[in-house]
């Protein structure tokens, strides 16, 4: 087989983006931004940053995944609206990018679940979550539906404790004020709303569910992520967030509620899982659209016959994961994957604006593309130069490769 079920409806689509973004920004993200935003008015205008920067991706991703319903995402929109050879940079962005941030979150699984055998616990859940999107997608939105549930229901709990309970946030500010470079960490926590897109061979009615799911999903997500922020910093103030390795249990503990704290754990860990699962099958399905234009060996566009899933791509991706979690940097790879992940949505509206159509769609494409750029480029340097170092090796074979052909 080479072609893919349609099998997603809208619930779906919209639980698949949920699940793609709930989960990395309320238990990874929330330290490292404040640690770069510095004071807690430039950690909220980083929020919002992030969030507009990611509506103007989210609808150019619409846009265009309505006129290409394929897997692939921007690695297609690319290369059928800029040229091949952009739709390659755009699918090899995404690659890294997202590879990093399965490492990422299989590492943030193990540390909240059993921190003394973080990486043996980090490997099997990528396993795990593998062979449940490997049996296919219908069984990935099913998985997702439940886990997203569990997260809600841990924030809401954590919320909740916090806002009503209290505490004494500490007083001050982290350093200086820097909303983008918080920003640009922040969007690492929306940038699932595209997994709706990446699966756009298997969404039925793709031209109406597609740009309805993507808003209602990254809609839903601000809210959740602005509610976490507000706590956060009324409980435990910047100093101590930007401290912090597991913010909600650490709000949870200071309203004064420490036996809820192993609940949030188990329940972040769980949520996590979530955000394992979706990435997985986005990498997937990128890697089977870029192999099947021979970007990528053209083996790994093999669908299974019974599941109709692109299980060799699938093992593929657990494999390199899994190798990239024995020696990963969590923090590291939250910057790394940020840097990869805005240049595939820089692309994502070059592209996007393209498409003509009215002027404000024109806009808003524009007003993306320079967000993305200004973003990545205020990422703290380490992580700028290496997220740039492995798309020049992705230049390099490309190259190679077309020389060779």
């Amino acid at each position: 087989m080479s072609t893919l079920a349609r099998r997603l409806g809208f619930g779906d689509a919209v639980v698949i983006g949920l699940g793609a973004m709930l989960g990395a920004g309320v238990f990874v993200v929330w330290g490292p931004a404040a640690a770069a935003a510095g004071t807690s008015g430039a950690l909220l205008t980083a929020l919002l940053i992030a969030a507009v920067v990611a509506a103007c991706n989210a609808t150019g991703s619409a846009r265009l995944a309505a006129r290409y319903p394929e897997s692939g995402g921007t690695y297609v929109y690319g290369r059928e609206q800029l040229g091949a050879f952009t739709g390659f940079l755009a699918g090899w962005a995404f690659v890294i990018g997202k590879t990093a941030s399965c490492a990422a979150m299989a590492l943030t699984i193990g540390y909240y679940l059993w921190p003394a055998y973080a990486r043996p616990v980090a490997v099997g859940a990528v396993v795990l979550l593998t062979l449940i999107n490997i049996r296919g997608v219908a069984k990935t939105a099913a998985a997702t539906r439940i886990l997203v549930a569990i997260t809600l229901l841990v924030l809401v709990a954590a919320v909740a404790v916090g806002w009503w309970g209290g505490g004494t946030p500490e007083a001050g500010a982290a350093g200086p004020a820097g909303p983008f470079s918080a920003a640009g960490l922040l969007f690492f926590a929306f940038a699932g709303y595209a997994r709706i897109a990446t699966l756009g061979e298997e969404v039925r009615d793709p031209a109406r569910t597609i740009p309805r799911a993507v808003p209602v999903a990254l809609g839903v997500v601000l809210l959740v992520y602005l509610a976490v922020a507000l706590v956060c910093l009324s409980v435990l103030g910047m100093p101590a967030l930007a401290r912090s390795t597991a913010p909600l249990a650490d709000v949870v503990a200071a309203a004064g509620v420490p036996g809820l704290v192993p609940v949030v754990r188990i329940g972040a860990g769980v949520a996590v899982c979530g955000v394992l699962l979706s990435l997985l099958a986005g990498v997937g399905r990128t890697i089977l659209a870029m192999a099947r234009r021979s970007d990528l060996p053209s083996r790994l566009s093999a669908v299974h016959a019974r599941y109709a899933t692109p299980w060799l791509a699938e093992l593929t991706v657990a494999v390199v994961i899994i190798a990239v979690v024995l020696a990963a940097d969590v923090r590291g790879a939250i910057g790394f994957s940020s840097v990869a992940v805005l240049t595939y949505y820089a692309i994502t509206n070059a592209a996007a604006w393209t498409l003509g159509g009215p002027k404000h769609l024109r806009a808003v494409a524009a007003l993306g593309l320079i967000g993305c750029v200004v973003l990545a480029m205020t990422l703290p340097e380490p992580t700028v130069l290496a997220g740039a170092g492995m798309l020049a090796v992705g230049v390099l074979a490309y190259a190679v490769s077309r020389r060779k052909g």
